[in-house]
């Protein structure tokens, strides 16, 4: 398993760690709680120390999670061989565009002779 593997799978671990954790806090503004009866004053547990824990945990969870990303892009792994440009090839422009075909010789159509039909 490459580093690079590693890191994606903590990062899956750690979004889904960090949704659980935010779906879980309660809603400080009340927003849709306090709209259908809930009026905002019941909290997880009945206890101020779980969303201290909550809260500390959503911001070490997202700080974490950047971390990895940001670790994930030196493990990726880039090749070792160097990377050329086809549109600064200049061998390519010094030879000679290649030409189409002659269009094949038409005879003019004589306007009259669809007239006289």
């Amino acid at each position: 398993m490459s580093t690079f593997t590693i890191f994606l799978v903590l990062i899956v671990v750690v979004a889904f760690l960090l949704i659980v954790v935010i779906m879980v806090q309660n809603p400080k503004g009340g927003g849709l709680s306090s709209s259908f009866g809930g009026g905002g004053s019941q909290q997880i547990g009945g206890v101020k120390k779980t969303t201290d824990f909550l809260d500390k945990s959503t911001w070490t969870l997202a700080g974490l999670m950047l971390v990895l990303i940001l670790l994930s892009n030196v493990a990726i792994n880039r090749g070792t061989g160097t990377l050329e440009s086809k549109a600064l090839d200049t061998e390519s422009m010094s030879q000679p565009l290649p030409t189409a075909p002659a269009a094949p010789a038409t005879l003019p159509v004589d306007p009259t002779e669809d007239a006289a039909e």
